[in-house]
């Protein structure tokens, strides 16, 4: 997929603070729909080439970083893709129709602007709706459905989209821009999973670790852990963690007995998800993350999560079991253009799984020579 924001050399940042928020916003503003994750690709090669001892590419689309050591390896698991639009059917008069990719609330794309990746480069577009001054009563009342949009680029027939070079199944992803609030706390738009990924470059360019540290950037997450399924089988790791977004309840139309999780007061370290039909952490896993965290006076949440699931519900899965669980930075309003993050929480979660990693989860290894 062409990038709308093309790849740049990082610059070099007076502080840690500094450089996590460059970093954050470079793979923020870069686009990467499930199944086309180059751009983000590259600027995680970009930034680990010569801090790993190697980095490579599989068939599906995943990138592996690893950090050599003993025979116990972990996997740290971190999906690249963002939710997005594909354009499914292009009318006679050059708007385009288009199908979700990953899971989107409807209210959310009304009056987005967007990036149509097209093959001749990226073409700007608007998501438009039948305005609500020629609706009926009736019609205001109804819930907005994905199938009434459609884009505009501005062409007038279908012979110019094409000419733009704007077929079916070309990728869409929007157009938003990170931005700095209050109190440390940033905006934009696919931190679910780009916090994730920030956090796992900073920690492999910085663990010290007597196992063999596998980070994995995982493709598709967002349309069924396909990169973490095939990743983890490959790898066949001794315990896993994954690094991702969860939602706080913090803020106004979501309560604490909902989602006690709140932002600021750290990383969230998740003891199950979907109530359980997705990930059961490990207890070794869990015991792991709450010693080092008390050990080293790190902030850490826990939570028993009822909403999606995350590449570790597909890799404690993957072959005969790998003991894991999720190392997640609260967000708030994921799935959406403009989420938001406090940049202490990730900071956090960056110390965490480095302080966590220059030991191990008291888990017997399958391999000789790793020991628990």
């Amino acid at each position: 997929m062409t990038d709308a924001n093309p790849v740049t050399t990082p610059v070099t940042l007076p502080n840690d603070r500094e450089r996590l928020v460059d970093l954050l916003s470079r793979l923020s503003n870069a686009h990467g729909l499930s199944g086309y994750e180059g751009s983000i690709r590259e600027i995680v090669r970009t930034e680990l080439e010569g801090h790993v001892d190697e980095l490579f590419e599989d068939r599906l689309g995943n990138l592996v970083a690893v950090r050599c050591g003993d025979d116990f390896r972990v996997m740290l698991a971190s999906h690249m893709d963002e939710i997005g639009l594909m354009v499914r059917f292009v009318e006679e008069k050059g708007f385009l129709r288009f199908a979700p990719i990953g899971g989107w609330y409807p209210p959310m794309l009304a009056g987005q602007r967007v990036w149509v990746h097209a093959g001749n480069g990226p073409v700007l577009g608007v998501l438009g709706t039948k305005p609500p001054h020629v609706m009926g009563e009736e019609e205001k009342k109804s819930p907005l459905k994905i199938e009434e949009m459609f884009i505009d680029v501005g062409a007038r027939s279908a012979d110019e989209v094409r000419d733009l070079g704007i077929a079916p199944g070309t990728p869409v992803t929007i157009d938003r821009q990170f931005c700095r609030l209050a109190n440390d706390r940033v905006s934009g738009k696919a931190f679910d999973n780009r916090a994730g990924v920030a956090l796992l470059i900073e920690v492999m360019r910085r663990v010290s670790s007597p196992s063999t540290i596998y980070g994995v950037f995982t493709c598709q997450e967002e349309v069924g852990l396909k990169g973490a399924k095939t990743s983890s089988f490959a790898l066949d790791p001794d315990c896993a963690i994954a690094t991702d977004v969860t939602i706080p309840g913090d803020h106004p139309g979501v309560q604490l007995k909902d989602a006690p999780i709140e932002m600021g007061k750290g990383p969230v370290v998740s003891i199950a998800d979907a109530n359980g039909r997705g990930l059961l952490a490990h207890p070794a896993m869990l015991d792991w993350m709450r010693e080092t965290a008390a050990a080293h006076g790190i902030p850490v949440q826990f939570e028993v999560g009822s909403g999606g699931t995350t590449d570790a519900s597909a890799i404690h899965l993957s072959r005969e079991g790998v003991p894991s669980t999720v190392l997640s930075t609260p967000a708030r309003y994921i799935h959406s253009p403009v989420e938001v993050i406090d940049l202490a929480d990730l900071e956090a979660g960056i110390r965490l799984l480095v302080e966590a990693l220059k030991g191990r989860p008291r888990i017997q290894p399958r391999r000789a020579g790793g020991s628990a």
